[in-house]
């Protein structure tokens, strides 16, 4: 009989950690730091980038990404549990090859390639460059080729990210819905509804047509494909309509309001599912909460830098502000 593993130790942990999170209160006071460069003193004082922290955004925030995969290749040495949160990027990396390779790019691989995925980026480019895609995932290597061949045949970009756009979120549902711990899950349907409905608004301002539209979409719990290109077909505020009778009826609101809007509502619905698991333990859930905490309070550091940096007014960037996991 094969015993269940508990994750005592590593959620213990993880309750220390969470006490280094920033507050609602951080993020005001990020907000109302006068300029960009004391906005970084503020974070590095909370501790960000360590003792040697980079002097610049980028640098810091890949920094505090780093130390939070680092954490859990510490915590869980060899595991798949979190790989659902990691797919974004191979699928990313997927992308930036076909382009890079089927159109000659010059851009510099170090901007186009993310690290942190679960294949490496060089094995991606190398599957890619060969034409031997039977090296990776099937559903991978499926859409690369139909994405390399329409690339090839029209020399669409656009139809080429959709193709792979499409297939990453469905890889992202498939993983959730096969992961361990229904926090997982949660964060792939969350994210596969608000790509879902960008998706099918923007489309639509470029003047796709309702099939083109659909085709785009992937299936996700609760929403109705076929409403939502209608809906999209008309403008932003049908959708929110639309959305009103859906599950996903609570980011209605901020839709109306602007597509940044809606995005943070999307973050903070996660954070609500998941704040629970401040209160779990001996389950891989506050793990993959913590990663989920992290990644929403980056970006939401990400948005209120570029904007300090940028010199945008303090009301633009409140709409930025994310709800804090603790």
């Amino acid at each position: 009989m094969i015993m269940k593993k508990d994750y005592i130790f590593e959620d213990a942990r993880i309750r220390i950690l969470e006490t280094g999170l920033l507050t609602r209160a951080d993020f005001e006071q990020l907000l109302a730091e006068p300029s960009y460069a004391s906005a970084l003193a503020y974070l590095t004082d909370k501790g960000w980038g360590g003792p040697d922290a980079p002097k610049n955004a980028e640098a810091l925030l890949e920094a505090e990404e780093k130390a939070t995969w680092d954490l859990m290749e510490e915590l869980l040495p060899g595991s798949h549990l979190l790989d659902t949160l990691r797919l974004s990027r191979d699928y990313q990396n997927l992308k930036a090859a076909v382009k890079q390779i089927y159109t000659g790019s010059q851009l510099d691989a170090a901007r186009l390639f993310a690290e942190g995925g679960t294949i490496p980026p060089a094995e991606i480019r190398r599957a890619v460059e060969e034409q031997d895609l039977e090296k990776l995932p099937e559903a991978m290597a499926e859409a690369a080729a139909q994405a390399i061949e329409v690339l090839a045949r029209t020399g669409d970009g656009q139809l080429c990210d959709n193709i792979l756009d499409k297939a990453a979120l469905a890889a992202l549902l498939q993983a959730g819905e096969d992961a361990e711990d229904p926090v997982l899950k949660d964060y792939a349907v969350i994210t596969a509804v608000s790509a879902d409905i960008r998706s099918a608004l923007r489309a639509a301002r470029s003047g796709r047509d309702g099939e083109t539209i659909r085709d785009m979409l992937v299936e996700v719990p609760g929403l109705d494909l076929s409403s939502l290109t209608e809906a999209a077909l008309n403008d932003r505020q049908k959708v929110a309509d639309y959305l009103n009778l859906t599950p996903y009826a609570s980011l209605a609101p901020a839709l109306s309001r602007s597509m940044s809007a809606f995005e943070c509502a999307c973050d903070d619905l996660m954070i609500e599912r998941i704040r629970p698991q401040l209160y779990e333990s001996e389950k891989p859930g506050p793990l993959a909460a913590y990663v989920i905490a992290r990644e929403n309070e980056i970006t939401c550091v990400r948005l209120l830098l570029s904007g300090k940096q940028n010199g945008l007014p303090e009301d633009v960037l409140r709409e930025s502000l994310r709800n804090s996991y603790v």
